[in-house]
């Protein structure tokens, strides 16, 4: 499978840690996408700072494509991050910086090689959805957004990615039902401790979590997704695709930041 993660990337600054670690939703549906076998781009912009430079080697070392990424003077994006004693995480101050961008006809062009592209809210890419549907099918993480936000963009969705920590069954599947009414062949709501709810082409799911001792939550939701989407991809059922994606996003709660290769953040104390 062809998948390509479009638009944010961040450094997550952890200054407990005194560390810093790439992600961001559509880097991190890249990456992990590549790991689980797909052959996977990443098409964003980084800074000409070190942050952006550390992220660029990680595609790299990853595997990742990025023949159509860019580099722009600034600062890279990124995320503050805090941590509870149980992994759990809350964000603090974040900027986009350089990573707010439009594609433009050769990035479409380049697009159209790929089965499917993912990005989300957090890519500020919704003026320019249609264009990118009209090339590859596209994955949207919606995130904790109102039916109001995805209203107008669902039309052009394939895969509709929803975050609804305190749902209970039935409220998942009606929200699911009403996704899969507005266009997408693929609706999923997660959880988080809950599980997820996965309807593809009118088979519903509910996946239960993986038990693990977490130890860093961040990007639990994205190594999910990606390993659904590279699982459904292959042909594989919705509830063996699902399970797979559970059981590797438990994994990925095990160590720190959203797929690893931390980075000292400057100005902080030596990491521990």
């Amino acid at each position: 499978m062809r998948i390509c993660g479009v638009g944010d990337n961040v450094v997550d600054r952890y200054p407990q840690r005194g560390l810093m670690y790439p992600g961001g939703n559509a880097l991190n549906v890249a990456v992990h996408a590549a790991r689980r076998g797909a052959d996977a781009g990443y098409l964003g912009v980084t800074g000409t700072d070190g942050a952006g430079a550390h992220i660029r080697a990680v595609l790299a070392a990853e595997g990742v494509r990025t023949d159509r990424a860019r580099t722009a003077e600034g600062p890279n994006a990124y995320a503050t991050v805090h941590l509870d004693a149980d992994g759990n995480r809350t964000f603090g101050d974040c900027d986009a910086t350089v990573s707010v961008f439009a594609p433009d006809a050769a990035d479409l062009t380049w697009l159209a090689g790929f089965d499917l592209l993912h990005t989300g809210d957090c890519s500020r890419l919704e003026p320019h959805l249609p264009a990118l549907a009209a090339v590859c099918p596209v994955s949207f993480d919606f995130s904790d957004r109102p039916w109001s936000y995805a209203v107008p963009l669902l039309p052009y969705v394939h895969a509709a990615v929803f975050s609804r920590p305190d749902a209970g069954d039935e409220e998942a599947a009606a929200l699911a039902e009403r996704v899969r009414e507005a266009g997408p062949k693929l609706a999923v709501v997660t959880r988080g401790a809950r599980g997820a709810l996965v309807s593809y082409e009118g088979t519903v799911h509910h996946q239960r979590v993986v038990p693990v001792t977490a130890t860093d939550t961040l990007g639990a939701g994205d190594s999910f997704i990606a390993a659904l989407l590279v699982a459904l991809g292959e042909g594989r059922a919705p509830a063996d695709a699902a399970a797979a994606a559970a059981r590797y996003a438990a994994d990925v709660c095990t160590s720190p930041g959203a797929f690893g290769h931390p980075l000292a953040l400057p100005g902080s104390p030596a990491p521990r």
